[in-house]
């Protein structure tokens, strides 16, 4: 067995079937692969082949060519060969923590790029972002990293590095010219990099330096983000239909500092409201956007408004030029420490810097912290491709590699391998910079799963050691949550304990509870066809209301339904406790369990240890909207105001659920993308935000065919009803108790309990076994224990909140007999509701009973019993 180099020259062929093969090493068999390396777990019992220690020196020439691996018989002829995974050795030999990217020394910066492979490397070095009088500068290697020593010329010039590499998917030494990896400002479609000091003064807002971030209760402090509500947003969603906004700012960051704009009008209504945080889709350097508006193509409203409601010709219209618009979700990471430039009024260059400073210190002056959306599980491309930047530099070292070399795509787009250490790297400078030089307050990791727990660990070791002194931010409040799930080659651990749901536990770092969510809303993201109407949820007539409209052929029988509404109920009762493994209650059989004991589709259904490791959500970017869904599963006759009640009942839920609330922007509008499934390249036609009320976006047409055709047979009646189009009233009276609910929240700690133990102590659950009223949750969150021991005093107003969901078509009524005599009370922000028939929601003191009308969640306050 031996070691083959192919020379950069790229030429001949060795006999052995490799290309310029000038050197050659023999193998020799070592000890199986050790099978606990996290990050190489799936390379476990592998057997081994060593290099003699005389020829290990050689190791480095050999990386920066062609190198297989050849197996020959006795004669000496080859009788097979294998190509290479290098990320390993590259690991071993070159992993650093050096600065990389532009370093400042004052005001002299050193531009340093890891390329441990390539055979030479120079810097191109522009004055201006399109101009070809390119200087080129030769650059110095030590140790993998190459680097060059500007002068204060440098600063504000624009660059490309010229690489020379070998590329194992071409099977060619070629010349790359490439962006910076750890770029911060960039020239328009990020044709180039520029030299940029984040730290520059030049680049600050008037009294960036002493942006206020919102606060928190003092008992809150422990818990970054404060468990505070969050309201995911897209950066264009947010104004480019908003009329109240400057025409050149529609649609970018900009539009952020109208605050008299009515979207801002709206994000300071939640904000006073209690709604903590707004998540932004993906802000970073997008590669699927054209960011000249000259260069993209816009679908003509007036044309796409004349059509009918149920028509296919809206989507016939924007199908052509989805990849040619303004829109998209943003999952494409080009550059991850830049600012997405569409989304700037001058995508040339550091105005997109200033923007998105100025998004972020306005949008805390209303009272709201930002989180970022962060992708780094991928990247949009690998190879050569026009948009791949880190696999041009090491190619081979970036990405997440099968067994034959291919890059996995898992993730649909090739996955990166952040358990390598420089990819690893990348990712925690990335979230340091965003947090130090943006005050970002937050973020969410896309397919959190796909990396590692360690990276995630890594990431929270790195924040944590922000403080305000040295960086300006205190990076323990920054709150980190993500996807936590579990599929693709990485599925249950096999090259890493990944960052899923089950592994987080304890660690403060939450992920997406779809427990909740799918008991909420009825079966599950990948339902089509007839299992959209007839997979009903806990909000939308499971049981109770039995969807039995067209479509419905496969309508459950009577006792399945009311099995499944039960243990919906169960995971519910869950979810509201902040989905806590070790959370004991009563279940629907009368015995008592654990959150773990709960079945989710085979899995436990609690799986946090700590309620901030809860986000609540029954929707987000993702599927259906919330009212979308609902078009599906309440039965075709149901009127638009029981509609409407649903949803408010499920914004409830969210609201008072233990954990951190998570809100669908428009969620409390009953947005609706016109039942499209995946709109992240639909444009902004389906995905329209209108913050005058005046519209929730129903019956835009036929969704995008490519995603939903399957569906148009169930979609095309519903559009075409005009009972299922909701009134500006309706959207009003949605936005206002959503308001309502987020100010319950507000209003006591209890509804913010901290701890698992806390929750554990005073949040019980009355209306539960065998003989429970179907469909009613009655949740009590106390001061006191069951004993009648007083716990801490975390509510001088109350001695305890009963609040009761009734989701069915009819009023319930609830006894609690240790309330027999007690004053309780309706909430007063109940009381002063703008739903008229919650405030007919009663409690007979005399018998310890309550009563709750029909689709209506009720909050009642026991008072401090001094007062």
């Amino acid at each position: 067995m031996s070691l083959s180099h192919g020379g950069r020259d790229g030429a001949g062929d060795s006999g052995n079937g490799v290309r310029g093969a000038d050197m050659s090493l023999d193998l020799t068999v070592g000890s199986p692969y050790p099978d606990d390396i996290d990050g190489r777990l799936h390379l476990g019992g592998l057997p081994t082949l060593t290099i003699a220690q005389v020829d290990r020196a050689k190791v480095p020439e050999l990386l920066t060519g062609q190198v297989v691996v050849v197996a020959v018989n006795g004669d000496g002829d080859r009788v097979d060969a294998t190509g290479l995974q290098i990320a390993g050795v590259l690991d071993d030999l070159y992993a650093t923590d050096e600065a990389l990217g532009v370093v400042w020394d004052g005001n002299v910066p050193t531009l340093k790029l890891w390329a441990p492979t390539a055979g030479s490397l120079s810097l191109l070095l522009f004055s201006g972002p399109r101009s070809h009088d390119a200087t080129t500068v030769e650059m110095s290697c030590d140790g993998g990293v190459w680097s060059a020593v500007g002068d204060e010329s440098w600063n504000g010039k624009f660059y490309l590095y010229e690489v020379e590499v070998y590329v194992p998917s071409t099977d060619a030494v070629e010349t790359n010219l490439v962006t910076d990896p750890y770029s911060v400002s960039l020239a328009r479609n990020s044709e180039r990099s520029q030299i940029v000091n984040l730290a520059d003064p030049a680049l600050a807002p008037a009294g960036w330096d002493t942006v206020a971030k919102p606060k928190v209760e003092k008992f809150e402090d422990a818990v970054p983000g404060g468990l505070r509500p969050i309201y995911e947003l897209h950066v264009r969603d947010f104004s480019v239909w908003d009329e109240s906004v400057p025409d050149a700012d529609r649609g970018t960051f900009a539009a952020f500092t109208h605050t008299d704009s009515d979207g801002m009008r709206h994000l300071a209504g939640l904000a006073d409201a209690g709604m903590g945080s707004v998540h932004l889709l993906p802000v970073f350097d997008i590669a699927t956007i054209n960011e000249s508006p000259a260069g993209r193509t816009e679908p003509d409203r007036a044309t796409l408004a004349s059509f009918p409601p149920d028509s296919d010709r809206q989507q016939a219209l924007i199908s052509p030029l989805r990849d040619h618009d303004g829109f998209n979700w943003g999952y494409d990471p080009f550059h991850y420490t830049v600012p997405e430039g569409s989304y700037s009024t001058d995508p040339d260059g550091t105005t997109r810097v200033v923007q998105f400073r100025e998004m972020v210190q306005s949008l805390n002056r209303t009272g709201l912290r930002v989180v970022m959306d962060v992708v780094y599980n991928h990247t949009n491309a690998s190879g050569q491709s026009e948009f791949s930047v880190l696999d041009r530099i090491v190619p081979g070292y970036y990405h997440r590699l099968n067994e034959v070399g291919e890059v996995e795509t898992s993730t649909c787009c090739p996955n990166t391998a952040t358990e390598h250490a420089m990819m690893g790297k990348l990712m925690i400078d990335s979230v340091v910079t965003w947090a130090r030089h943006y005050k970002v307050d937050g973020f969410r990791f896309d397919l959190m799963g796909h990396h590692s727990k360690q990276n995630m660990l890594d990431v929270r070791a790195a924040l944590d050691a922000l403080t305000v002194e040295n960086d300006g931010v205190d990076g323990s409040k920054i709150l980190l949550y993500g996807e936590g799930w579990n599929f693709g080659e990485v599925a249950d651990n096999a090259r890493f304990v990944q960052a899923t749901q089950l592994n987080m536990a304890g660690t403060g770092i939450a992920t997406f509870s779809d427990r909740l969510r799918d008991a909420v809303r009825g079966g599950g993201p990948l339902d089509c066809g007839d299992s959209l109407v007839t997979n009903q949820g806990y909000l939308n007539g499971l049981w109770y209301d039995p969807n039995d409209g067209p479509g419905a052929g496969l309508a459950l029988d009577e006792a399945t339904a009311k099995e499944r509404l039960l243990l919906a109920a169960d995971q519910i009762r869950l979810g509201l406790a902040g989905n806590l493994a070790a959370y004991s209650f009563v279940d629907r059989t009368g015995i008592t369990v654990t959150g773990a004991d709960v079945d989710y589709n085979g899995y436990p259904a609690g799986y946090t240890a700590d309620p901030r490791e809860n986000i609540v959500y029954i929707a987000a970017h993702d599927n259906q909207t919330l009212f979308d869904i609902g078009q599906y599963h309440h039965p075709p006759d149901t009127p638009m105001a029981d509609r409407v009640r649903a949803q408010n009942l499920g914004n409830a839920i969210v609201a008072l659920a233990q954990g951190v609330p998570f809100y669908h922007a428009g969620q409390d509008l009953l947005r609706s993308k016109s039942m499209d499934r995946d709109s992240y390249n639909s444009g902004d036609w389906f995905n329209r935000l209108d913050f005058t009320y005046q519209t929730n976006n129903w019956g835009a047409g036929l969704p995008v065919e490519e995603v939903n055709g399957e569906n148009w047979y169930l979609i095309r009646p519903r559009l075409a009803n005009p009972a299922l189009k909701p009134a500006r009233s309706d959207i009003e009276f949605n936005a206002a108790v959503t308001r309502e609910w987020l100010a319950i929240r507000q209003s006591s700690p209890l509804f913010r309990l901290g701890t698992a133990d806390g929750i554990q102590a005073r949040l019980s659950f009355g209306n539960t076994g065998p003989d429970q009223t179907p469909g009613l949750i009655a949740m009590t969150i106390s001061d006191a224990t069951d004993d009648g021991a007083e716990l801490e005093d975390i509510d001088p107003d109350a001695d305890g909140m009963v609040v009761l969901f009734n989701p069915t078509t009819e009023a319930v009524i609830y006894t609690d007999p240790s309330l027999v005599d007690d004053r309780v009370e309706l909430h007063p922000v109940l009381v002063d509701s703008v739903d008229e028939t919650v405030k007919t929601s009663s409690f007979d003191a005399a018998t310890g009973t309550f009563t709750v009308p029909a689709r209506t969640a009720a909050v009642f306050v026991v008072p401090t019993r001094a007062s």
